[in-house]
């Protein structure tokens, strides 16, 4: 019996077997045959425009594009045929004819197809007399240099920024060789994913501008990494030079972020540098001045000693890894012997590890690709995660129905909303409401609620116990599906929620206090010594009037400024860390660079310092740490993969009648690095004039 699926035909001699409907041009790529091209691209719309992957096949009266083409049974194709390289090269040199010779300056070079196709399909010699045309640049704002010149109308931008960043800002104007390629009135991008369209495009007509004449790629080392600047953890290459990271850019990774970052994980580097902390520092007479170690450890030593540890908390920051976390629990339990510790800087319910599937994000978000409903809860997925909200428009355009309780915002994509209370959610668990019908007749529907906005609610767990029957009733968990998801925003939140960063008794025999408590009694002047490790988004003046204040982090930030003794501790592209993304997926980020001057990897700090109090934690290498970790939680063994629990809560309150806030309100500002980035900082002063334009036109 045939199978009907498949076609068998020939590439350049070659017997190959296909999937019916298959283009051309993958099929020679999965066969080793590369075909050359510029418009195509396997994850946009196929305009078949640029012309250059033209193939000879046979019986056909000319030569046909490879990207449009589908494959058909016995057909054979002939790619470096007589009549295939003459079309190829006659697409290059029109593709040249008004190109400009400007290689030497381009950013591109190096790393430029046109440049590369150049060589292999074009011409060593010019026909072309007349002048070249000349196209102004457009101003795109702080993020992408434009030289339009160079540009080849592929249309992938364009293709972008309308089918996958939901934005449709870019154009085409005029016709033949008038056609210009822009934006149809000249602004800055309001896309959160804008970055890609300088990936996408193949000539240099767009670059990234914080990039422009710095460096060369063949001057750079490359060093595959995690981003951290949301909890998605999507993958990317850092590039760098003489120990300074110059350039971040994607590496594709269909389960999480196929082939995009967002703009805050791509342009956000220079934040790096910016008002770094590089030295420890202690407070006299008002004033951080910059010290060695060993004071400021003596300094940290006299302080605990009197310190008793009932009066003694810690909170811990966003951008943290498993190390980082696992070696601050075990400083805070271990060696100061306190309870008073919290991760969970939103307030959110932390359930135990086995029931690790209520704060983690199901199936993993590639699960979203099957979902044929999906209802979002007090969450903003364009700010919280836009890579990953890019993925829910993917669904919506296949005809996939996206509900919002919540805030209402703007997700790039028709969307349902139902309101901003969670009463709505007994309503429908009770069968009442338009969304009952709707959930029973879906096949595999999702819901995703936003960490922040829902579990840092005052009624969070009934909330969660709600959601959870809502799921187990309507099929959104089944023995087959799971559907139950938690978008968190930062990449330290689920590590926190592992390792048991929250209050936990195990040393006081009073119950211990979670952040808000920890504020309180700080504001009270209760406690004698609190140690912020990273910025923790909790009010400076209450933090302040602690007797005795430890900052251990990147930035010299607000947090640092009024702490009596600072710590200099290492970025994310500085150290070798286990970051666990908002799936519960544990990746490695490699050291792309050294920490700069007298700055230390995080847990050589907590480690020193165990030893400079008498109570010497047990792991001198980062690899005993990391036997350590997996000893504690065997799942850290396994990278790269998702693990799946199964838990539920058996008890809840009353849902309260407030409504959700919005989760994000500052996209390019939420961390410290952000925060410190000059070019995030343009960016998000154009958004808020964008912002409050358009506030202004509502009220006129």
């Amino acid at each position: 019996m045939t199978d009907d699926t498949k076609v068998t035909l020939k590439i350049n001699g070659k017997e190959v077997t296909a999937e019916r409907g298959t283009k051309l041009i993958e099929v020679a790529k999965e066969s080793g045959v590369e075909v050359p091209h510029f418009c195509y691209h396997k994850k946009l719309s196929i305009p078949a425009n640029c012309r250059m992957c033209m193939v000879e096949v046979k019986g056909a009266p000319k030569p046909l594009p490879s990207c449009y083409t589908e494959v058909a049974q016995d057909m054979e194709v002939f790619t470096n045929s007589e009549i295939a390289q003459k079309a190829q090269k006659g697409v290059m040199e029109l593709l040249l004819i008004n190109h400009p010779l400007d290689c030497p300056i381009c950013d591109q070079g190096g790393m430029c197809d046109l440049q590369d196709l150049a060589v292999g399909y074009g011409s060593d010699r010019s026909r072309y007399i007349e002048a070249k045309r000349a196209v102004p640049d457009k101003n795109l704002g702080p993020l992408i240099r434009t030289v339009m010149t160079r540009c080849i109308h592929c249309t992938r931008c364009i293709r972008f920024a309308t089918e996958v960043a939901g934005v449709p800002e870019m154009g085409a104007t005029g016709r033949g060789e008038e056609m210009q390629v822009g934006t149809y009135v000249e602004k800055a991008l309001e896309s959160e994913l804008s970055g890609n369209m300088i990936d996408l495009c193949p000539v240099g007509a767009l670059c990234s501008k914080p990039y422009s004449f710095t460096g060369r790629p063949w001057e750079m080392e490359e060093t595959p990494s995690i981003d951290v600047m949301d909890a998605l953890g999507s993958h990317i290459k850092v590039y760098h030079r003489d120990g300074k990271v110059m350039r971040i850019d994607p590496r594709p990774c269909d389960e999480i972020n196929e082939e995009w970052i967002s703009d805050t994980a791509r342009f956000s580097y220079d934040g790096l540098y910016n008002n770094r902390l590089t030295t420890p520092y202690i407070q006299e007479k008002g004033k951080l001045v910059s010290t060695g170690w060993d004071n400021a450890f003596e300094k940290i030593k006299t302080a605990v000693k009197k310190s008793k540890p009932e009066a003694i908390a810690g909170l811990s920051g966003k951008m943290l890894s498993a190390e980082d976390l696992f070696s601050f629990r075990a400083f805070m339990k271990d060696v100061l012997k306190t309870d008073h510790i919290d991760g969970r800087l939103g307030g959110q319910f932390l359930p135990t590890l086995e029931e690790r599937n209520l704060y983690t994000f199901g199936n993993g978000v590639e699960s979203i690709d099957e979902s044929d409903f999906i209802l979002l809860i007090g969450t903003d997925p364009k700010l919280e995660a836009p890579v990953l909200n890019a993925r829910l428009r993917k669904a919506t355009q296949r005809g996939v129905e996206v509900a919002l309780l919540g805030t209402e915002v703007n997700l790039t994509y028709p969307i349902t909303y139902l309101g901003n209370t969670p009463q709505i959610l007994l309503s429908v668990i009770a069968g009442e409401h338009a969304l009952s019908k709707k959930l029973q007749k879906a096949q595999k529907p999702m819901v995703i609620l936003g960490a922040e906005a829902c579990l840092g609610r005052v009624d969070g767990v009934s909330l969660l116990k709600t959601v959870q029957d809502l799921a187990e009733q309507y099929g959104i968990t089944t023995k087959q599906w799971n559907g139950f998801n938690v978008l968190h925003q930062n990449p330290g939140s689920v590590t926190a929620l592992d390792l048991g960063v929250f209050p936990q008794k195990e040393h006081l025999s009073q119950a211990p206090k979670d952040s808000a408590e920890i504020a309180k009694a700080a504001k009270k002047g209760a406690l004698d010594l609190l140690v912020l490790y990273g910025d923790v988004n909790l009010p400076v003046a209450d933090l302040r009037k602690a007797k005795t204040v430890i900052y251990i982090g990147t930035h010299s930030s607000v947090y640092a400024q009024m702490a009596d003794i600072v710590l200099p501790v290492a970025a994310y592209t500085e150290k070798n860390a286990l970051w666990v993304n908002t799936e519960g997926r544990i990746q490695e980020g490699k050291r792309a660079v050294m920490p700069p001057l007298q700055a230390k990897e995080d847990w050589k700090v907590f480690r020193a310092l165990s030893g400079v109090l008498g109570a010497e934690l047990p792991f001198n290498t980062q690899k005993q740490l990391r036997a350590q970790l997996e000893e504690v939680l065997p799942l850290y063994k396994e990278r790269g993969v998702l693990t799946h629990a199964k838990g539920r809560l058996d008890h809840a309150g009353q849902l309260s009648d407030e409504p959700f806030k919005l989760p994000v309100t500052q996209f390019y500002k939420t961390n410290e690095v952000l925060q410190a980035s000059s070019v995030m900082t343009q960016t998000q002063d154009l958004a808020n004039a964008r912002k409050e334009a358009q506030l202004q036109k509502k009220v006129g």
